[in-house]
C-alpha cells in the first residue's frame, strides 16, 4: 500500500470582495503518496494555485478565507499548528516553485544569498557550509559556480527558474509544488526544466504536485492526475487510465481540443461555452451550462464521487448507479 504523504480534506476556500464573494475551491479531496507525482489540471480560474497556497496556508488574507477543511501533513493538520510551526515547515519540509521566477527572487540579493538564507534559517548551517550548499545546488540544476553571485536580471528566464528549483530543493523537502513553472518559458526550455525537475525529484526522493494546464506535460511527467473545474475535482485517474479512458464530458473535451498528428482536421473542436463566474457558480454540476451530455439532474443536485475502477473516481451523473436507474432524475449519491 502506498503511504500518504498530504491529504486536502472538503477544502474550500472564499475570496470576499468589494464585487461578491468569489468560490474559489468548493469541497476539494485530494491526497499525494510519498514518491508521487500528481499533477493538477485545469483551466485558468479553476483554483488550481488557490489550492497549493492553501496547503502551505500562504492564501492572502485579505481577501482570501480557508472556510473549512482539513490539510494532513504527517497525520498533521496544517490548519490547526501555529504559524511559527508553519515557517518551519515552507521552504523546508514543503517547497514551492513559482510561475514566475522574476517576481519571487529578490533583484537586489545574488541568487547564492537566496538560497543560503533557507538554508542557515531551515538547516542551522553555518554562512560557510551555506554558501558551499548553494553553490552545489546550483551546479547541479546546471548554473557554474561562479554565477552564484550575479543577480536575477543577469539570467535568461529559463535559468532563473532553474534557480528557483535549486532554492526549492535545497533542504530537501518532502514535497514539492510546481505552479506552472514552464508556463513563462519557450518548448526547448520546457523540456529541459521538466527534465531537470524529473531527474532532481527520483534523486530526492521527493513527491511532486505539478500544477499545469498542459496535458501534454502531464502526459510525460505524472504518476496520477486530477482534473478540476470551478474548483472542484471532477476526474481523478492513473495518467494512462485518463489518457485512454477518460470518463467526464469535461475531460474528453479537453483531449480532443488538443490537435492531433495522426488526423487532419480543419478547425480545433474546442469546449462551448465559458467558465463560470466564481462569484455567481451555477447550480448542481458546475459543467451542466457546457455538457452535451447534460440532463435534468445535473442542474439541480451536485454529483457524488463515483469509483470507474480502484484507481479512477469522476463526479458525474453519467456512472451513478441511481442516476442510470431512474433516467437521470434522482438524487446524488454521497461522497467528494
Amino acid at each position: 500500500m502506498s503511504e500518504k504523504l498530504l491529504e486536502i480534506k472538503n477544502l474550500s476556500v472564499e475570496y470576499r470582495t468589494e464585487e461578491g464573494v468569489v468560490n474559489a475551491v468548493n469541497g476539494l479531496s485530494l491526497s499525494i503518496d510519498k514518491g508521487e507525482t500528481m499533477g493538477l489540471v485545469g483551466e485558468t480560474g479553476a483554483g488550481k494555485t488557490t489550492t497549493a497556497l492553501s496547503a502551505i496556508r500562504l492564501v492572502p488574507n485579505p481577501p482570501g478565507v480557508i472556510t473549512a477543511g482539513e490539510i494532513i501533513f504527517h497525520d498533521e493538520d496544517l490548519m490547526k499548528v501555529k504559524e511559527e510551526k508553519m515557517r518551519s515547515i515552507r521552504g523546508n519540509r514543503i517547497s514551492v516553485i513559482f510561475q514566475d521566477p522574476m517576481t519571487t527572487l529578490n533583484p537586489v540579493l545574488s541568487v547564492s544569498f537566496q538560497i543560503e538564507e533557507a538554508l542557515i534559517l531551515h538547516q542551522k548551517l553555518s554562512k560557510d557550509e551555506a554558501r558551499k550548499r548553494a553553490v552545489s545546488m546550483l551546479n547541479l540544476v546546471g548554473i557554474r559556480s561562479e554565477r552564484a553571485k550575479d543577480y536575477p536580471h543577469e539570467f535568461s528566464g529559463g535559468m532563473r527558474q532553474r534557480v528557483g528549483i535549486a532554492m526549492a530543493l535545497a533542504c530537501n523537502p518532502e514535497l514539492l509544488i510546481a505552479d506552472e513553472p514552464t508556463t513563462a518559458l519557450d518548448v526547448t526550455i520546457q523540456a529541459q526544466v521538466l527534465d531537470l525537475m524529473r531527474k532532481l525529484k527520483e534523486e530526492f526522493s521527493t513527491s511532486l504536485l505539478l500544477i499545469t494546464h498542459d496535458l501534454g506535460i502531464v502526459a510525460e511527467t505524472c504518476d496520477r492526475v486530477a482534473i478540476m473545474y470551478a474548483g472542484e475535482v471532477i476526474e481523478l485517474a492513473d495518467v494512462e487510465s485518463l489518457f485512454n479512458n477518460p470518463k467526464h464530458p469535461y475531460t474528453i473535451g479537453l483531449l480532443e481540443s488538443i490537435p492531433s498528428l495522426d488526423e487532419e482536421v480543419s478547425r480545433l473542436k474546442p469546449i462551448e461555452g465559458l467558465m463560470p463566474d466564481p462569484t455567481d457558480l451555477p447550480s448542481g454540476c458546475k459543467f451542466h451550462p457546457r455538457c452535451p451530455k447534460a440532463m435534468p439532474v445535473c442542474s439541480e443536485h451536485c454529483p457524488g464521487t463515483t469509483a470507474i475502477t480502484g484507481s479512477h473516481d469522476v463526479s458525474c451523473f453519467l456512472y451513478s448507479e441511481k442516476s442510470r436507474d431512474t433516467g437521470g432524475q434522482s438524487e446524488p449519491r454521497s461522497g467528494t
